[in-house]
């Protein structure tokens, strides 16, 4: 193993080096990945019954019981998340049935996801591939860009991006809402856009009959709840993991998806139980440099190879509440940027 690792511009042979360090790991677990769906889905259901319970003594009761339950919601998100990476099993048609499954639980329809998302990964912090997958969440303008704007653009821009919409409001309303329509679907995805209405339709299926047994009300006050404090959640870990003080953007000539894997992404250092929430999600790095590693996996990977630790920038808890203000790119500085610094600075 290297003593030291991927300078800014590794050549190839440092690269494929540490490829193959990573490929060691992509090999699934049958057991573990079993395991983890009894473990993740048997919770988040006992955290259903205990909140419904909890509706005939206190709804404060109940929301405090709404915490630990979106938690693991969203471990339940990370298993699709798996899936839609072909990682969690060896068969991608198990992959897709259990992905599928999930997207009952977190409202986000499987197939349409899952090519979006891939889309993020062929291209994340590229400045010159912004528009292929891209979200508000994982891209950014430059400083000049938004200088560039007129008034109400730079104020439209800002608006969408300020933290109490982008990170309480927005992430809701794209789960719960407009999840339900294949509002950034091309149509020429035929297949994502007919699983959209599929999984409205299961969706709305499993909630009538859970309405049938609890009532109507009963089932609006737990699930939308849950749903949405599991997407800020969610949404909150993949904006930190690549809008961070430190990251690295880059022109297509000069971008690679090694660097843009342990420089474009974070290390997001959680406290042990967070971790487990977030199904190690926060070893973001070593997802992108394969995605094909497993969540369970991606620690052992990480501590298996020391000398990513020196290049890869760790984000505590409290820098990522502290980055959600980044949002522009200095291209002259080569770092992420405010609001407020747009103005001081031509950028």
């Amino acid at each position: 193993m290297p003593d030291t690792i991927l300078p800014l511009k590794p050549g190839a042979d440092a690269q494929a080096r540490l490829r193959s360090l990573v490929t060691a790991y992509e090999t699934p677990s049958i057991a573990k990945s079993l395991y983890q769906m009894a473990t993740s889905m048997g919770l988040y259901v006992a955290g259903c019954a205990a909140m419904y319970w909890s509706l005939h003594i206190s709804y404060w009761l109940t929301l405090a019981l709404m915490i630990p339950t979106a938690g693991t919601l969203v471990r339940v998100f990370i298993i699709q998340h798996d899936c839609g990476h072909g990682s969690f099993f060896a068969s991608r048609r198990l992959n897709d049935m259990v992905g599928r499954l999930c997207s009952l639980m977190t409202f986000a329809p499987y197939m349409q996801w899952r090519r979006h998302h891939n889309a993020h990964h062929r291209h994340w912090n590229n400045l010159d591939r912004r528009d292929d997958g891209a979200d508000i969440y994982a891209t950014c303008i430059t400083v000049s860009e938004y200088r560039a704007l007129t008034r109400w653009g730079r104020l439209s821009y800002r608006m969408l991006r300020h933290p109490l919409v982008a990170h309480l409001i927005l992430p809701p309303l794209v789960f719960v809402v407009l999840y339900r329509l294949p509002f950034d679907t091309p149509k020429s995805w035929i297949r994502e856009r007919r699983s959209v209405y599929l999984t409205n339709l299961s969706i709305l299926a499993l909630l009538a009959a859970m309405m049938a047994m609890l009532g109507f009300w009963q089932v609006l006050l737990v699930q939308i709840p849950t749903v949405s404090l599991a997407a800020i959640t969610g949404v909150g870990l993949f904006s930190v993991q690549h809008r961070f003080d430190g990251v690295l953007w880059a022109r297509q000539g000069e971008w690679n998806s090694t660097n843009a894997s342990v420089q474009g992404s974070s290390y997001f250092r959680l406290p042990r139980l967070l971790q487990w929430f977030t199904g190690n999600i926060g070893f973001h790095h070593v997802h992108h440099l394969s995605p094909q590693v497993a969540n369970y996996r991606l620690e052992a990977c990480h501590k298996a190879i020391p000398a990513l630790h020196d290049v890869v920038t760790t984000v505590s808890w409290r820098e990522g509440f502290r980055a959600l203000r980044l949002t522009l790119w200095h291209e002259t500085d080569g770092r992420m940027v405010r609001f407020a610094d747009a103005r001081k600075s031509a950028g």
